[in-house]
């Protein structure tokens, strides 16, 4: 009997955890991204709202396959404070092209290829005068104007 309540209360706390972990990446309004919580991961990111400690480094990864060829990528990267996106400083407008990796781990390169599977990896550092605050970070990566990959992230700047 003691065994069966063992394994109950390490599954129960399993699906917790993961219930949690997917809950940290939520799609865009009026997107649905199939796989987004699976393709998106932030390290040391554990739980929503994701603790962003200043004087740190926070590190990203994003797989994704684009439907058309994309000739630069660039990170559009802003935090809703108060009900106003601001852009998130030394993130928001910064090609990546450079940080793209193909599927068995080689770096990419610009333009990317339709159909072909991709991996952004990044880390940012989360700056000292940032405000300490609550906030969504909206974070997409982009080809000129258009968002091709969307997701948004509740954080607390600490």
């Amino acid at each position: 009997m003691a065994r069966i309540c063992e394994v109950v209360f390490v599954s129960v706390t399993l699906l917790i955890w993961a219930a949690s972990a997917a809950d940290i990446v939520q799609q865009c309004p009026g997107r649905s991204i199939e796989g987004l919580s699976e393709n998106v991961k932030l390290s040391p990111c554990k739980r929503s709202p994701c603790k962003l400690k200043k004087g740190t480094n926070q590190h990203i990864s994003v797989k994704f396959t684009p439907e058309n060829d994309i000739k630069e990528v660039k990170n559009h990267v802003t935090a809703e404070v108060f009900g106003v996106p601001l852009p998130f400083v030394g993130v928001d407008g910064v090609s990546i092209c450079s940080k793209i990796f193909n599927e068995d781990g080689s770096p990419a390169a610009c333009p990317l290829r339709a159909g072909n599977n991709y991996t952004y990896k990044d880390s940012f550092p989360v700056l000292s005068f940032y405000p300490t605050l609550q906030a969504k970070v909206h974070w997409a990566l982009m080809e000129g104007q258009k968002e091709f990959v969307c997701f948004e992230i509740p954080v607390n700047i600490v």
